[in-house]
């Protein structure tokens, strides 16, 4: 089982709710299956959300989780659309996005997921 977090878009309401797998959400909602709990409408979509981690390590995993991704600061959201839809080639990255380009992407289906902490953009670092 997994659980998301999802958002209404009649009512901006957040709510979480389990599925089996990412196919049987996408199948559910195509269907109009799944409603918002507040206001019983069928458009929702995933809402971004925070990985479930070990509250004790952060910092040292979020280390591990970097060494093999390539910073692409602001470009963030234009670099993981662009991953998505097959115009360059795949690789970890990490980067920054508003909340807004966050939104979008999760609304296309792109994978992003937030890091657990904060992180300095390499050209920062003493």
């Amino acid at each position: 089982m997994i659980v998301f977090d999802l958002r209404c878009h009649a009512s901006d309401d957040r709510f979480e709710a389990w599925f089996r797998s990412n196919a049987d959400f996408e199948q559910q909602v195509e269907q109009g299956l799944v409603q918002c709990p507040f206001c019983a409408s069928s458009d929702v979509a995933k809402a971004p959300m925070a990985p479930m981690l070990p509250k004790t390590g952060l910092a040292s995993l979020q280390v591990e989780l970097l060494r093999n991704s390539r910073w692409v600061g602001d470009e963030f959201a234009d670099t993981a659309r662009s991953m998505h839809l097959g115009e360059i080639e795949t690789e970890l990255v990490h980067g920054q996005a508003s909340i807004e380009q966050a939104r979008s992407l999760v609304e296309e289906g792109v994978p992003i997921a937030p890091l657990p902490l904060p992180v300095v953009p390499p050209k920062q670092l003493n």
